[in-house]
């Protein structure tokens, strides 16, 4: 029984020893194959790395061509920009060197000329002595002459001579007595007359400053300063946008805008009212409140036409010429307002025509509109009536609406009741006494001239009159004009003036040419 235990238990344990070595033969060859599989994944992924790399590289190659394409094509750009810079300063150069050459050869024969003069006139003056010297020698000789004959000296002869004018004369001394007596009258009344206009000259240089000007009341004259700004930056920015001359000066808490535009003037007012309330004065501050003031008046004249139309109950307008209506209230005609104007006309129009039994309403609407071109004749060149006419026609207004347009300053015949009446109500509106002034109209019909010519000339981006039609400012589109070429400008816009206007004194050409580079921070 023992001996069977001891078999079972060497077989068993025999067994174990192979199932052992059997185990771990399996075991081996399995590990075998996993290496046999990992080596052929990396060598895989090896491969797979070498293309990868193999194309990185040709990627490279040719980004590395293509920046060099890129900068070659830069290189030869800028050469070739380089090269057109200076053609053009070369150009520049020439022409500069051609007109110095000219204004010297200019120089010489105006020298030239002046010598030549000179001597001519010494020469003259030599001439003049000689003959000055033989004038007298004969004028002794005459006497001389005279003497001898006459038997008596020059001082006796002149004793007797005196003494015959004197007895003949008496009567033409008592005639001479009379006259200069009347002339003393007639002087007296002239120097009253003198007087009286000295007085109503002054009363006309108050009118005018009410009409012309307007004055912006400061809380402290600290804020001057501040208008003005760094170097006059502020001021010739408002002047620039505005088209008005700001007048600074020793007038306490005060400073004054002149201009002959009083919609311009209004904007200006409002403007700088606008600057001072909200503290930062500075061009860009300048120009965002203008563009501002400016929509808002665009809105309140659109409502003041709008009322202005329900007031008088004519029906509805264009909005264009509703506008027109109520920027009448910024121009004057004669000293007399558009607008004030116009509301008497078609006031007076409606009742005549209500009297005679035509369209009360149609009367209105024509008289409203009759000189609604004097709201374009600031902005456009012709006159009133043609300007009318076009923006009447582009609205298509009524047929007697363009009829009285015409015809109250005579280039039509009156067609229809209603123009009759607004013809009568235009004379009577202008007739009645202190309704208009001519001198008034006579100086903004000049500067009005004036900024028409230098705003004809190319490259002309706005055109200004101010200090009272002394002198125009324009302001030039800096792409267009060069230096040189404002200093033609300004000249040929002065002889044009000097050709084209009648003005008292003189007139300053002052052509602005500005450069202007702007780029945002983000």
């Amino acid at each position: 029984m023992l001996n069977e235990i001891l078999i079972g238990g060497s077989i068993a344990s025999v067994s174990g020893l192979i199932g052992f070595f059997i185990s771990k033969k399996i075991t081996n060859a399995n590990f075998d194959i996993y290496v046999e599989k990992a080596k052929a994944q990396a060598g895989a992924i090896e491969n797979e790395a070498q293309m990868l790399l193999y194309k990185a590289n040709i990627k490279s190659q040719e980004i590395e061509l293509e920046a060099t394409k890129l900068y070659e094509s830069a290189k030869e750009k800028a050469k070739a920009d380089l090269y057109q810079r200076e053609e053009d300063i070369v150009k520049k150069e020439q022409n500069f060197k051609r007109y110095k050459h000219n204004e010297e050869r200019r120089l010489q024969d105006e020298v030239a000329i002046l010598k030549s003069k000179q001597v001519d006139l010494k020469r003259n003056e030599k001439s003049l002595n000689s003959l000055k010297k033989r004038y007298e020698e004969k004028i002794d000789e005459a006497l001389n002459a005279i003497e001898h004959c006459a038997g008596m000296t020059k001082d006796e002869a002149k004793a007797v001579l005196l003494e015959k004018v004197e007895e003949k004369s008496r009567a033409e001394i008592a005639h001479i007595v009379r006259r200069y007596e009347n002339e003393a009258k007639t002087e007296a009344k002239k120097r009253a007359n003198y007087i009286l206009a000295q007085a109503t000259s002054r009363y006309a240089g108050e009118f005018a400053a009410e009409r012309l000007t307007n004055i912006v009341h400061l809380s402290d004259d600290e804020l001057k300063g501040r208008i003005i700004g760094k170097e006059g930056r502020n001021i010739k920015t408002l002047e620039t946008l505005l088209g008005v001359d700001i007048i600074i000066d020793d007038t306490p808490n005060a400073i004054m805008l002149s201009s002959f535009n009083l919609y311009r003037r209004a904007i200006a007012t409002k403007t700088i009212e606008l600057l001072i309330e909200d503290g930062r004065i500075q061009p860009a501050r300048i120009e965002e409140i203008f563009t501002k003031v400016c929509d808002d008046f665009e809105s309140e004249i659109l409502n003041e036409g709008e009322e202005i139309l329900a007031e008088l109950d004519i029906g509805v307008m264009h909005p264009e010429l509703v506008k027109l209506i109520g920027k009448l209230r910024y121009r004057a005609s004669y000293g007399q307002n558009a607008l004030a104007h116009t509301l008497e006309v078609a006031h007076l129009a409606g009742i005549m025509t209500a009297e005679m039994g035509g369209d009360v309403k149609l009367a209105k609407r024509a008289g409203l509109l009759h000189d609604i071109g004097k709201a374009l004749t600031h902005d456009n060149d012709g006159n009133h009536v043609d300007l009318g006419v076009a923006i009447c026609n582009r609205y298509s207004e009524h047929s007697v609406v363009i009829n009285a347009i015409y015809a109250h300053h005579g280039y039509e015949e009156i067609n229809s009741i209603e123009c009759g009446a607004v013809c009568a109500a235009d004379a009577l509106s202008a007739a009645r006494p202190g309704a208009r002034r001519e001198v008034l109209e006579s100086f903004l019909k000049r500067v009005t001239e004036i900024e028409e010519i230098a705003s004809e000339h190319t490259g002309v981006k706005q055109a200004y009159a101010i200090n009272a039609g002394r002198e125009v400012r324009v302001i030039v589109n800096a792409s267009l004009v060069n230096d040189d070429e404002s200093v033609l400008m300004a000249k040929e816009i002065a002889k044009e003036i000097e050709e084209k206007v009648q003005y008292p004194g003189e007139i300053k050409v002052n052509v602005i040419r500005e450069s202007r580079a702007v780029e945002f921070a983000k």
